[in-house]
């Protein structure tokens, strides 16, 4: 697990220095663009608009456009000049409940370690954090863009949640008019629910389409014929009343026992 990013936690006078570790991995097969006609390699090639010449990455640096054709070139000295220590920090502005944000608003997720000499603070603000069920909303400077962060605390650490601003947010698209509901059909929607509860298990959840893509490579590579998989049967359209009826009686014949399992964040 490569560093991201080493920083510091600063609220009041307490300073935290962590480490910032990407949680996340995109496992998906890959697949390169192929010349049809010989199956050899496409490459993209960077080249000068002005010589022409092909540029290596040795050879590029930022520039910004500030008329047609002008440029002023930014190194990442000049940028590091202007970062102040607040900017290189993240500051914590308040504490707010984890349910008032909208999942809309975040971006990456880091799992925050504390460094040396950071150990007893960082316990500190994640079991207050914890006690108190609050995450904190602070910003930094990454890159080169102030960040918004949510820094949430779990049994086993806490994360840090880069986000959007709400300049970043888009509008809903189109509304849908809303039809009305009887008290009936949102009770049966309800009893539904409840039927199909059980608790979250990450370890239980594989993506099966990528399982499948997998089988596919190894049958094309081993020279096996590529079987066409079943088409699903499409049930008939019925009653939203039996529908939802039918559902409730077949997950509750079908339902396992609940597990009880801790809680590993702020709820």
């Amino acid at each position: 697990m490569a560093v991201a990013n080493k920083t510091t936690i600063a609220f009041s006078l307490v300073s935290i220095p962590i480490a910032m570790y990407t949680a996340n991995q995109d496992n998906d097969i890959s697949f390169n663009q192929l010349h049809k006609e010989d199956n050899s390699r496409i490459k993209y090639k960077k080249t000068c608009g002005h010589c022409g010449k092909e540029i290596t990455s040795q050879d590029i640096v930022k520039g910004y456009q500030y008329d047609d054709d002008k440029y002023v070139v930014v190194t990442e000295d000049d940028l590091e000049k202007i970062k102040t220590e607040k900017d290189k920090t993240i500051q914590i502005l308040h504490f707010a409940n984890l349910n008032q944000i909208s999942p809309v608003y975040y971006d990456k997720t880091y799992h925050a370690i504390p460094e040396a000499g950071g150990d007893k603070a960082f316990e500190l603000l994640r079991s207050a954090l914890m006690a108190e069920q609050k995450i904190a909303i602070g910003k930094t400077v990454i890159g080169n863009h102030e960040t918004l962060l949510a820094i949430i605390p779990r049994e086993d650490g806490m994360l840090i949640q880069t986000m959007y601003y709400n300049d970043d947010i888009k509008d809903v698209p189109k509304t849908y008019n809303k039809p009305e509901i009887s008290d009936t059909e949102l009770q049966m929607a309800k009893t539904l629910i409840q039927s199909m509860d059980t608790p979250f298990n990450p370890e239980e959840y594989k993506d099966e389409y990528q399982i499948k893509l997998r089988e596919l490579l190894e049958q094309k590579i081993a020279g096996k014929e590529i079987v066409q998989a079943k088409p699903e049967e499409q049930g008939k359209i019925i009653d939203i009343m039996e529908a939802l009826q039918a559902s409730i009686e077949k997950n509750t014949k079908t339902k396992p026992i609940k597990r009880t399992r801790k809680s590993k964040g702020v709820s």
